[in-house]
């Protein structure tokens, strides 16, 4: 069996039994074989299903030990999987739809490879397979547990890979400099009226109506209050209230998410949205209870690091195998956690069936999202460059 084949027999063993959120029991147990045998230092996290592997470089010294940190996500999402392939999930209502599989599996691919070139390593490479990235900030929860510092010191760089099942050809790789996700909070405000019967609105305080004309400006209110350049997006994702058609509620209830690319947004976003709010269900006569959940903050590519990536693919791959990436995605990682606080870069990979139109084929996230084994091999040796080339440098 080629490695090629292993790495996608190793791809499907995860994809069938995925697991969600921090507790990833199968999984981490998946990729502790996988790791068993190899030169490498492991430990697994206290209050997540993490793996940490530590391998030490061949040429480093006591006096000159640098690391770097390659991350892979491990975890699946809520999702009812719609792909007939002979490794689909065995559990309902959860799929590998936004290809942690195969992060997880190119990250083993890059221990193997990286374990084999051991003599010649100029320091030291710390593997994080991290769980919880949909929602639940593993990578915070393994910063605090010092993956950062697993190797002895500080990280010098880290780096991270994202496949894409739509949007990019196959195979090609994408980074920028500077941010290229948004940050992901979320805007939660209930409606506080009184309610009463529909024939006869003038005697209640309706809550819907209000709801729904905040909703509506909050829109405007971005146009009118951002600079384009520096864009805001807001998607207002559930909406509730009331029972039935003839009784106006007590109070109407909705979720917003707000996504931004810089900091003088996300923070000037949150104070707008409140006075926005509450200004229109003041006019109105109601009240607006507003909060903010604070989620992922902008993914930021040190630019010295994103050339190098950019770089590392072009050499190692071929130049046409690298794209450069001409704006800022508007989907968030918590590997923004990671870039916070060391310098480092995160790239996209193309992962969309040789069979499908990037264009229209179904998005990560979605049940009929499908990826490619054949950026496997591929992805492996990018993180394998990335860590060699840059321990090179220190």
């Amino acid at each position: 069996m080629t490695f090629t084949d292993e790495l996608a027999e190793l791809r499907h063993n995860l994809h069938k039994e995925p697991e969600i959120g921090l507790d990833l029991p199968r999984t981490q147990e998946k990729v502790l074989a996988a790791l068993d045998g190899l030169p490498l230092e492991v430990s697994t996290g206290e209050r997540l299903s993490s793996v940490t592997a530590v391998l030490r470089g061949g040429t480093r010294t006591q006096e000159h030990s640098p690391a770097v940190l390659l991350r892979a996500d491990m975890d699946a999402l809520p999702v009812h999987e719609r792909v007939d392939v002979p490794f689909r999930s065995r559990f309902d209502g959860r799929m590998h739809a936004c290809g942690h599989d195969l992060h997880m599996t190119m990250l083993l691919g890059a221990a193997r490879l990286l374990a084999e070139r051991r003599a010649d390593l100029a320091g030291d490479v710390v593997f994080m397979f991290q769980p919880g990235e949909e929602g639940h900030e593993g990578a915070r929860l393994m910063i605090e547990e010092g993956v950062l510092d697993a190797a002895g010191s500080r990280v010098v760089a880290a780096y991270g890979m994202h496949v894409f099942s739509t949007m990019i050809p196959n195979g090609l790789f994408l980074t920028k400099g500077g941010p290229m996700l948004a940050a992901a909070d979320t805007f939660y405000v209930t409606v506080r009226g009184r309610g009463g019967h529909g024939s006869s609105p003038h005697r209640a305080l309706d809550p819907i109506q209000v709801g729904c004309e905040i909703v509506s400006q909050m829109q405007t209110y971005v146009t009118r209050s951002f600079d384009v350049f520096d864009p805001v997006v807001i998607t207002v994702g559930s909406f509730h209230g009331g029972t039935v058609d003839n009784v106006i509620p007590d109070d109407a209830r909705f979720e917003a998410t707000v996504r931004t690319f810089s900091k003088e947004s996300r923070t000037k976003i949150r104070d707008g949205l409140v006075r926005l709010a509450q200004g229109i269900a003041s006019a109105h006569g109601l009240t607006a209870d507003c909060e903010f959940g604070i989620g992922y903050p902008v993914t930021v590519n040190d630019k010295t690091e994103a050339a190098f990536a950019a770089e590392t693919v072009r050499e190692a791959l071929g130049g046409s195998r690298y794209v450069p990436m001409p704006r800022p995605h508007p989907g968030s990682e918590d590997f923004s956690l990671v870039l916070d606080q060391v310098p480092g870069a995160f790239l996209a990979l193309g992962a969309c069936p040789p069979d499908a139109d990037p264009a229209t084929a179904p998005t990560n996230h979605s049940p009929e999202a499908a990826f490619d084994d054949a950026v496997l091999a591929d992805g492996a040796s990018v993180f394998t460059e990335l860590a060699v080339r840059r321990l090179a440098q220190v």
